[in-house]
């Protein structure tokens, strides 16, 4: 009870002082800062300039960012760091971390251990982010096969106190930044799913689009500029220790083969901050497929565009191609990406039939994939009880998109 109650009185002293310096260097004059200093990091100049990537100049777009980006700060967007350090914002993180379990990061800590950690310990450490002198650990690079054996995939594992201070910013970052979003972005938002986009794609295939501009961003996770991406965080988030944190959590290093290596690009796939911050930067692709009048599907980094004419759907990819890697700074994987008809490509692991109303199939590939899972869950089972075996098979058999106009 003292170490909570000094905690309390840090951050009491802490929402005193922040308030002071809001009030003493006057509404709106740290806000047009943080944008120059923001600006300035993530090559602002370029993103400022006008009809490049398909955004033809006069139409008011420009404008309407610039006073979005430079409005008066709200307390509520300067104060966020309290707001985080909340004591029933952290509680809830912490059941939240506890119930996602996941393996222990460098330091060897579990999810069991994370609470009587944070008795002893959580006093000092909320110190030190108020302070901003908190130091995040770096990840432990995990590499894991993709489907079908072609390549791996890094995961980047954080340590259990990290992803507890994370899924804190997360909670509070959510709200602020959500709203905002696209219609059409589907992945990792509350309320949302997969299985949302797949009957969204479905419907724009049965209303005459069946032209499928399907796009593959080659490594996202591990590409985003961070320069970029924090440019985009500081036109919401007005508070400058919150911001740091943030950026320290995007540079905090990787350990892969007992090396720590210097973290100068990508956000780790993984922890629990890395899909906000990839809808925060890819919302710039989606406002600009709204801006065109596209009917897309987006799922973090998979993005089908369905037109009605193969010609068009070539003058789209070329054109998304060049906005993504001049705008964006990302590379599209010109072998994967490709135009052609819905039912010959796949979706979230799903694909269509040709029919004027499509059903939604599950996609050869995705079938192979999940055959060989159950082989496995199968053969490991010889020897168990027929109860623990139903319980591992279970989770591999989830039910489809929809319960109606789709084939099993």
């Amino acid at each position: 009870m003292d170490g909570q109650k000094s905690a309390e009185g840090i951050i009491a002293s802490a929402q005193e002082g922040a308030k002071a310096r809001t009030w003493k260097s006057g509404e709106g004059t740290d806000t047009l800062t943080d944008e120059r200093d923001a600006g300035r990091k993530a090559g602002m100049p370029e993103d400022s300039r006008k009809g490049r990537g398909g955004t033809s100049p006069g139409t008011g777009r420009e404008h309407q960012a610039s006073a979005a980006v430079t409005e008066t700060s709200r307390p509520e967007t300067t104060m966020l760091l309290e707001e985080v350090l909340r004591r029933e914002n952290l509680v809830k993180a912490y059941h939240k971390v506890r119930a996602n379990k996941g393996a222990p990061g460098v330091d060897g800590m579990t999810v069991d251990d994370l609470k009587a950690y944070l008795k002893d310990h959580w006093p000092r450490i909320k110190e030190q982010i108020v302070a901003g002198t908190y130091i995040p650990q770096p990840v432990r690079r995990v590499d894991i096969p993709k489907p079908g054996g072609k390549g791996t995939r890094s995961l980047g594992i954080a340590v259990v106190l990290d992803r507890f201070i994370q899924q804190a910013i997360l909670q509070v970052l959510t709200p602020l930044f959500d709203p905002h979003f696209s219609e059409s972005s589907f992945g990792f938002r509350p309320g949302r799913s997969a299985r949302d986009a797949v009957l969204k794609a479905r419907q724009y295939v049965e209303e005459g689009y069946r032209v499928v501009v399907d796009l593959d961003l080659e490594k996202f996770f591990d590409r985003v500029n961070h320069d970029m991406c924090m440019a985009r965080v500081a036109r919401r988030v007005k508070d400058k220790r919150l911001l740091k944190l943030i950026r320290a959590y995007l540079t905090s290093g990787i350990m892969y083969e007992g090396v720590v290596r210097a973290h100068t690009e990508g956000t780790p796939q993984g922890s629990p901050l890395s899909p906000l911050l990839s809808n925060i930067l890819l919302d710039e692709l989606d406002k600009e497929l709204e801006r065109r009048g596209h009917r897309f599907c987006r799922y973090a980094d998979d993005c089908n565009t369905y037109v009605k004419s193969h010609e068009a759907g070539v003058r789209v990819m070329a054109s998304l191609t060049r906005f993504l890697e001049k705008r964006l700074r990302l590379t599209v994987n010109r072998d994967k990406s490709a135009v052609g008809r819905p039912w010959a490509r796949k979706f979230l692991g799903y694909s269509m039939t040709w029919h004027r109303k499509p059903r939604l199939k599950v996609a050869p590939e995705s079938v192979r994939r999940l055959k060989g899972r159950i082989r496995q869950v199968v053969r490991k089972g010889r020897g168990r009880a027929v109860g623990r075996v139903i319980t591992d098979l279970a989770p591999l058999l989830p039910a489809g998109p929809s319960t109606s106009g789709s084939q099993r």
